[in-house]
């Protein structure tokens, strides 16, 4: 049986303790721009800054970045480095919904398979970013531990993509909003002091707002009772806490997931510098497996507004 290795980019919140401890070997980079125009490489281990220092920047809007989509060179030097040591690849990308990456990947594999007939390539589009994504490489790293061909974890991961839930308070919707990741802004935009959006993700790739509540108590109790409405044999599971910024806000959130849920374990880590671009400060939010999405999250809209009701 041929070796595989998993390789996600750097939409991906997956730092070097991750990544070594789930060997992953490598990531593909996107492009990321500071506010003066100046291109780097996307960094998923904060070599050029540290978070505190890169969220509290944009506290205000003050500093504005960017980032891009992981240009074809980057890529095929990546893959074809894992190919010529002779392992196959399971590419797990940035969200179709948000970017451009899954189909320069798809290209780029079609070509090097071609270039090496003996090897084999198959990407996923994740349909999720962020922490998120990290959680599906993760499920994937472990169905590969237990012994999944490349093709029977590649599956796997298209089955469970939107189980995957995310459910927290979002401080500012300004730099999402701008950058596209709220599917449904209209309905929530604004910057509102001590209101907080919460959002999951929809069967798009998007994240979906699905309310907003007033204060952190309130926003945090409705995570918990949606978790309990969502959430799939937690007690197995490896929950993600992921901030931008908010680390005594995460480490509170964690505390209640863990007293509510007893889950196998509990990662708290910081949205990376690709995603938290696009995010921005404020950002506290609990990554899990679940119930699978349902369409135009119907069910998801329903337990939602059923909390609402209750916190009235």
């Amino acid at each position: 049986m041929n070796k595989f290795v998993i390789i996600p980019d750097s939409s991906s919140d997956l730092n070097k303790e991750l990544r070594e401890r789930f060997h992953i070997p490598d990531y593909v980079r996107g492009a990321f721009y500071y506010p003066d125009g100046r291109e780097i490489a996307a960094d998923l281990d904060w070599e050029q800054m540290d978070p505190e220092t890169y969220y509290t920047s944009m506290s205000g809007r003050k500093m504005l970045y960017k980032t891009a989509s992981a240009q074809r060179g980057n890529i095929l030097e990546v893959y074809e480095r894992q190919l010529k040591e002779g392992k196959d690849i399971l590419a797990v990308t940035l969200s179709s919904g948000l970017s451009g990456t899954y189909q320069v990947c798809q290209k780029v594999a079609e070509e090097l398979m071609e270039k090496y007939p003996e090897r084999k390539i198959i990407v996923v589009d994740s349909l999720r970013y962020s922490t998120a994504l990290s959680l599906l490489v993760i499920k994937g790293c472990q169905k590969q531990q237990e012994g999944a061909t490349l093709e029977e974890t590649a599956e796997y991961l298209e089955k469970i993509k939107h189980t995957i839930h995310q459910m927290g308070s979002m401080d500012d919707m300004f730099f999402l909003v701008k950058t596209g990741r709220i599917s449904n802004f209209k309905a929530f935009f604004g910057t509102i002091v001590g209101i907080n959006a919460m959002a999951d993700f929809n069967r798009k790739g998007l994240s979906q707002v699905l309310g907003k509540f007033k204060g952190k108590k309130r926003a945090f109790d409705a995570v918990i009772e949606y978790m309990h409405g969502t959430i799939t044999d937690p007690e197995k599971q490896i929950i993600f806490v992921a901030h931008s910024n908010r680390e005594q806000a995460a480490q509170a959130l964690a505390q209640r997931v863990k007293e509510e849920f007893s889950p196998r374990e509990i990662v708290i880590n910081h949205v990376g510098m690709s995603c938290g671009a696009s995010i921005g400060p404020g950002l506290c939010a609990v990554f899990y497996e679940g119930k699978e999405i349902s369409e135009n999250m119907e069910q998801e809209q329903a337990l939602m507004n059923q909390i609402i009701a209750n916190q009235k």
